[in-house]
């Protein structure tokens, strides 16, 4: 494990003063990559449960995000593997980590997720629904501990556990604390939690507040998504709350530069580092080609969503959900690599790799 011997002075429940943000940010360079999980899963279970990790294709795919000169991965986590396996979830992140470090790319770790299935289940994972797009990803934690205001606590130990072990460890670039933790998720409006935003509002509230006291080097972050972002009075509740704990502020944006452009000059306002932790929807405007030199250019961080073509099918537009994909699909969603390894579009991987010389 990579650490830092140095001790920090700070005291557990602060935020990172903003000049502290920037100088852990100007000691790596850009980071730009994606939100990655092995072709081979499904979901975040299927990624790092026993049975189904998969070091074989992990070692394929990490060598092409290293040849495009990725220096950065969003990695999601999820609680039910820390509640069945602790120890072999955190030596099989351990590992993770190790083949990362070992190509130059550091880790952004994501805990929990408010994305489709609020129902996860332990063991086997059913198959991918044909031509549905990330069919059988799962929320973390589930609707049952997120809709129960006395089951949050339950997830501290994850939460302590997870960060405590890795909390000096330099392979890691950040902690991502909660993947849009309002989303209402069209696909599944007949079963979701009526009252969602505010229960994930309060469990997001004591995640930060669970992370601060067990002080990590690494910095926090949780990203806003929706909403209008361009004054502070503007923001939502839980929008607010990002911005004014996290350490870096994280955003997603799946539309024109334009809108990117005007997003990115509101933020700047928090004079704090920018990431863009979700990007690239080509049929919704968001383009290697328009957005990553840009993004490269203004300092902000970039992690398109997704990777090689596989189990989560995100290659396949959102609206596969209500008219399920019969072929491939003109252009991609999401993806920059098909299953056998080569590029969906090889001017895309090409200026990708131009922008890491």
């Amino acid at each position: 494990m990579l650490r830092n011997s140095a001790g920090d002075g700070m005291t557990q429940d602060s935020r990172w003063p903003a000049e502290r943000a920037h100088s852990w940010m100007d000691s790596r360079s850009w980071r730009n990559g994606c939100n990655f999980s092995p072709s081979s899963a499904s979901n975040q279970l299927e990624f790092w449960q026993a049975e189904t990790f998969d070091p074989e294709t992990l070692e394929r795919e990490l060598d092409l995000a290293a040849g495009i000169g990725f220096t950065s991965l969003r990695v999601f986590l999820h609680d039910l593997v820390w509640r069945h396996d602790r120890d072999g979830f955190l030596a099989r992140v351990d590992r993770f980590l190790d083949m990362t470090s070992s190509r130059g790319i550091g880790t952004l770790m994501v805990l929990f997720d408010g994305v489709w299935d609020p129902f996860p289940k332990w063991g086997t994972q059913a198959e991918p629904r044909p031509g549905i797009h990330n069919s059988r990803w799962v929320q973390s934690p589930g609707a049952e501990i997120l809709g129960d205001l006395k089951r949050h606590d339950q997830m501290k130990p994850y939460v302590q556990g997870v960060v405590g072990y890795f909390r000096d460890d330099l392979r890691i670039d950040g902690w991502d604390l909660f993947n849009e933790p309002d989303n209402l998720n069209f696909a599944y409006r007949d079963v979701e939690i009526m009252d969602k935003r505010e229960r994930s509002h309060e469990l997001l509230i004591k995640t930060f507040e669970w992370v601060r006291e067990v002080n990590p080097i690494q910095p926090l972050t949780a990203g806003i998504w929706l909403g209008d972002w361009s004054t502070h009075e503007k923001l939502r509740d839980i929008e607010r709350l990002c911005v004014e704990q996290s350490d870096i502020i994280s955003f997603h944006h799946y539309g024109e530069l334009a809108d990117l452009s005007s997003r990115v000059e509101a933020l700047r306002r928090y004079r704090r580092p920018l990431l863009c932790t979700e990007w690239l929807a080509r049929g919704m405007g968001s383009r290697v080609e328009t957005h990553l030199g840009w993004m490269r250019d203004e300092s902000v961080g970039a992690y398109c969503w997704g990777f090689v073509q596989g189990r989560t099918q995100t290659h396949l537009p959102w609206d596969s959900w209500a008219k399920p994909d019969q072929g491939e699909p003109v252009p991609w969603h999401h993806e920059l690599y098909r299953r056998d390894g080569t590029p969906y579009d090889d001017a895309e991987v090409e200026f990708i790799r131009s922008l890491a010389k």
